[in-house]
């Protein structure tokens, strides 16, 4: 899935081996709503854009292979056609996103607190507290992220997301599109969306330390209400990072593109390549400037 100035495009390998792009125009409210791309708002709605598009990918995705083997609905899926009818894909695809922020900001916002409330002990500092608390966070980040790594199927979805980072790279580097020119280029990219997810967590760590460490009930709420400011800083500071090329700038992206390497992103090959190359094309524009970061 690549996404470009003006349009999203999805490009899959069918079972029968061809490619089938599909291509849409950003909807987007921030069209509509010029505030929303103001410094620090445009990152919160960013993330909640990219949740819902890369929701709509795998499910688009995966309507090739459903083809393949014809299964009675089940009851959920009954009922969803029932009740919406035609937007019952849309609003299942919508429901997903919501029930996976919700597991999201429980277990890795909320659940670690809730364990270093558990073993503080004589511990009163709250700097210490939320350092305690943010190397819980990162910790269970890299546990899940390196687990998932190990399934097959996640393995290839990296691999892909690798293609992605690789065609990227080739292409702002004004090499043609071509399976050798990518082949050459990294797999890691600083701006890549597993970069800030891990900003995120660094972030959260001094925002909250700004709240000292008060009882679990406005400890929930105030992790609850600052998500989307920690969002937003995150995001201004990943801008920052992905247009520079200075030292400060490296170490700065160093944590998430180590990420990168251990877990989320693999090598792919040609054929996912190719895959990457065709959602590329699909989204850029004669415009060079209407593709800066």
């Amino acid at each position: 899935m690549m996404k470009g100035p003006r349009d999203i495009a999805i490009a899959v390998r069918k079972p029968d081996n061809q490619i089938e792009l599909k291509k849409e125009p950003i909807k987007s409210p921030s069209t509509k709503y010029k505030f929303l791309k103001w410094p620090f708002i445009r990152g919160v709605v960013g993330l909640v854009e990219a949740m819902v598009v890369g929701v709509d990918s795998l499910m688009y995705s995966a309507q090739f292979y459903e083809e393949e083997e014809v299964t009675e609905p089940g009851k959920i899926d009954k009922f969803f056609d029932k009740l919406f009818k035609d937007n019952a894909e849309k609003i299942a695809m919508y429901i997903s996103v919501f029930i996976s922020m919700v597991i999201g900001v429980g277990v890795f916002m909320l659940g670690p607190t809730l364990i270093t409330n558990l073993i503080k002990r004589s511990i009163e500092a709250p700097i210490i507290l939320n350092l305690m608390e943010g190397f819980i966070r990162i910790l269970m980040f890299l546990v899940y992220v390196t687990a998932i790594s190990k399934m097959k199927d996640i393995q290839r979805v990296f691999q892909y997301h690798g293609a992605e980072h690789k065609t990227i790279h080739c292409y702002e580097h004004e090499e043609e599109l071509i399976v050798e020119n990518v082949k050459k280029y990294p797999i890691l990219h600083p701006r890549c969306g597993t970069s800030f997810l891990f900003m995120v967590m660094i972030i959260s760590i001094l925002v909250f330390s700004f709240f000292g460490w008060p009882n679990p009930l406005m400890r929930f709420l105030i992790r609850i209400a600052m998500l989307p400011v920690i969002a937003g800083i995150s995001y201004e500071i990943n801008r920052i990072i992905g247009r520079s090329n200075s030292k400060l700038a490296y170490w700065l992206s160093y944590p998430g593109l180590f990420v990168q390497k251990i877990a989320t992103v693999k090598e792919p090959d040609g054929p996912q390549i190719e895959v990457a190359i065709e959602a590329l094309k699909g989204v850029l524009v004669d415009d060079k400037e209407a593709d800066l970061w």
